[in-house]
């Protein structure tokens, strides 16, 4: 979400329903002004790269590295640093860039860890307002896991001390145009159904980079949410249990929601996965007041689904504390450490909410 939204919120505790409903209603009938518009700085197309494998994963690292500072230096020239800052960040020569665009508001997909001999991979799918100016860290802030890559660091982190040989990647895909927290697209599922798309592609990509028996988890946040639950079921999935577990290649085991407004499905079972699937909310969330499903409003439907804590969904609910919003990977916090057992596929392990 916005940092000047986000910070009101989270310093009032938990939002009001009156409070909410307004804040509902203006962005469906009177929407921000600039709500949805992506950043007008240019930035040059991303360059055409083989497809992937594990031979070739350190060229597209460095390609995309490279495209990071070509459009930091567009940015620069354009007039806007803030928009370089933060792409020479990106471009630095110790970060994996998955994939890189930095056209409008951009994409950016980093990984922590060896993807190629990794046993799990954890793959973050970020919720409303992350681009690649919020990818990282703000300057000064007391909780970096935030931000998409500072969750991702937070998550690996805690992942390699809970098990320190264990071979863990952790990805922060920022592969899709999210939308903007107050605004009708974060209330529908127009843009997880575009992201859905992405990520199945993404997944896809990786047969040929990661060991046959790797396993996967999505940890989902937020909109995110929806966009895992669009794509939940064309993903490769099968539980860590039966008999046939073993016999499908690169199986999304767990998916967990987090923060959710809804997953854009009816039930656990309508995802139409075979993959765990987790829920967690903290105490103190906001999105708890967030409508999940209503009535048409001037033709809008509002609403991504039923509440994924409720006990007619039928996911498996997972302790989160009492954090906010954003707090669910920082370091130190019960939700990072159930998320990191779900994410290495310890679920005997994780703490029941």
């Amino acid at each position: 979400m916005g940092l000047r939204l986000r910070g009101w919120w989270e310093r009032g505790g938990r939002l009001r329903r009156g409070v909410l409903a307004t804040i509902v209603a203006a962005a469906v009938v009177v929407p921000l002004s600039g709500a949805g518009q992506a950043r007008a700085t240019p930035a040059p197309a991303p360059p055409r790269l083989p497809a992937l494998t594990a031979a070739n994963l350190a060229e597209h690292y460095a390609a995309d590295r490279a495209a990071a500072r070509a459009a930091a230096r567009m940015a620069q020239t354009h007039g806007d640093g803030e928009r370089a800052a933060n792409l020479y960040a990106l471009a630095s020569p110790q970060r994996q860039l998955l994939a890189f665009d930095g056209r409008g508001d951009g994409r950016a997909v980093e990984v922590l860890g060896e993807l190629a001999t990794a046993d799990r991979i954890a793959v973050l799918v970020p919720g409303a307002d992350t681009t690649v100016d919020t990818f990282d860290p703000s300057e000064g802030t007391d909780n970096p896991a935030k931000s998409l890559a500072g969750a991702a660091r937070s998550l690996y982190a805690e992942a390699r001390r809970q098990a320190p040989r264990a071979r863990v990647a952790v990805v922060a895909w920022l592969g899709y145009d999210t939308p903007g927290t107050v605004s009708t697209e974060a209330l529908t599922t127009g843009r997880a159904d575009d992201g859905a798309v992405e990520l199945r592609s993404f997944i896809n990509s990786l047969r040929h980079v990661t060991a046959p028996d790797a396993r996967f988890a999505l940890l989902c946040h937020s909109y995110g949410s929806a966009v895992c639950g669009r794509a939940a079921d064309e993903l490769p999935a099968a539980t860590a249990r039966g008999r046939g577990a073993a016999a499908v290649d690169r199986a999304v085991t767990d998916i967990a929601f987090f923060g959710s407004p809804g997953t854009g499905a009816e039930s656990a079972d309508a995802l139409g996965t075979e993959a765990r699937v987790w829920a967690g909310r903290g105490g103190d969330d906001w999105i708890e007041h967030v409508p999940h499903a209503g009535p048409d409003l001037l033709g809008t439907h509002l609403g991504l689904g039923p509440d994924p804590l409720s006990g007619d969904f039928g996911a498996r609910r997972f302790a989160a504390g009492d954090g906010g919003h954003s707090d669910y990977l920082r370091p130190g916090s019960e939700s990072l450490r159930n998320l990191a057992r779900i994410a290495r596929g310890e679920s005997s392990a994780v703490g029941h909410g």
